[in-house]
């Protein structure tokens, strides 16, 4: 299947997205006017089939609403909402169009650079969808050496652009995390490996901030005092799914958290600077303010 055709598929499912109910000519309307239809209208038989290959591609079911005017819509558009994997890719799909739609602006859309982690990406993924082991060539962030062996891919996932994968360790028999940018060589191995019914990718990273699953750090309730602006910045951004608002006034607000307070989230703390402070739990709050004077004793010269 054509890039082009996805890219048609995801902006009609984008517009019913959006407009809730919306009839062919009203679509027509707005697709005559995206670069994609190349000023053509869309033909009533190729909708058709655009509406079947959007409910095989996405699972989602375009209606047709007779009683209000033959308007179409999205009958079960909660998917969008409870899936994130649909979620990711038509969010990632839309963003592509918009970037497709806007080409005479290139140099004046900036991106930020990804590292070279997904060209393993495709091959994890037949690992995992055939249960098949991966030889992999891997080279830390810390190892000065690269090291050659089996990984039985558990699940992958994606943290500040970069992508990771969950694996058992044939040889130390041991759950750990890869990333993809240090993997040098990856091959399907002809060795298969049982998935554990009992490994859900969820739960492992429950609590965690981002990639760090350290099992001797519990999740606690964390909780932050926030300057008014900053809070502002973490309402439509939060620092977790568990992040709550308890207090707010007119100099700061308290948010609370259910997390492990590794050292990737503690990272995240320093990175609001002056505007946060840690109010519990204690430990958390001493470490905070260590980091704090070992930073100002490399600057108070």
């Amino acid at each position: 299947m054509s890039k082009n055709l996805i890219n048609k598929y995801v902006w009609l499912v984008e517009t019913l997205y959006k407009a809730k109910k919306i009839t062919l000519k009203e679509i027509n309307r707005k697709w005559t006017q995206t670069e994609l239809s190349e000023g053509e209208e869309i033909p009533r038989r190729t909708f058709d089939n655009w509406k079947k290959a959007v409910e095989d591609m996405f699972g989602l079911v375009i209606m047709c609403d007779k009683r209000d005017g033959d308007r179409y819509y999205i009958e079960n558009s909660e998917v969008l909402e409870d899936d994130g994997l649909q979620r990711w890719l038509l969010s990632t799909m839309s963003v592509n169009n918009t970037l497709l739609e806007n080409k005479s602006l290139s140099d004046r859309i900036l991106l930020e650079s990804i590292p070279s982690g997904q060209d393993f990406l495709a091959t994890v993924m037949e690992a995992m969808k055939k249960n098949r082991l991966l030889e992999i060539t891997y080279k830390g962030y810390w190892s000065e050496n690269e090291h050659t062996f089996p990984v039985a891919p558990y699940c992958v996932k994606l943290f500040r652009q970069r992508w990771y994968m969950v694996g058992n360790s044939v040889y130390e028999d041991k759950i750990r995390i890869y990333s993809l940018d240090r993997i040098q060589e990856a091959q399907l191995s002809e060795e298969t490996f049982k998935y554990p019914k009992k490994f859900n990718p969820e739960n492992y990273f429950k609590g965690c901030f981002g990639i760090i699953r350290d099992e001797d750090c519990t999740i606690e309730t964390v909780k932050i005092k926030v300057s008014t602006n900053q809070a502002n910045y973490l309402r439509s951004l939060p620092l977790h799914t568990s992040q709550e608002e308890v207090e707010r006034n007119d100099n700061f607000s308290i948010f609370t958290l259910q997390v492990r307070p590794t050292f990737d989230f503690q990272q995240e703390l320093l990175w609001n600077g002056d505007a946060l402070e840690v109010l519990e739990p204690l430990w958390l709050r001493k470490e905070m303010a260590s980091k704090v004077k070992q930073m100002w004793n490399h600057y108070k010269k």
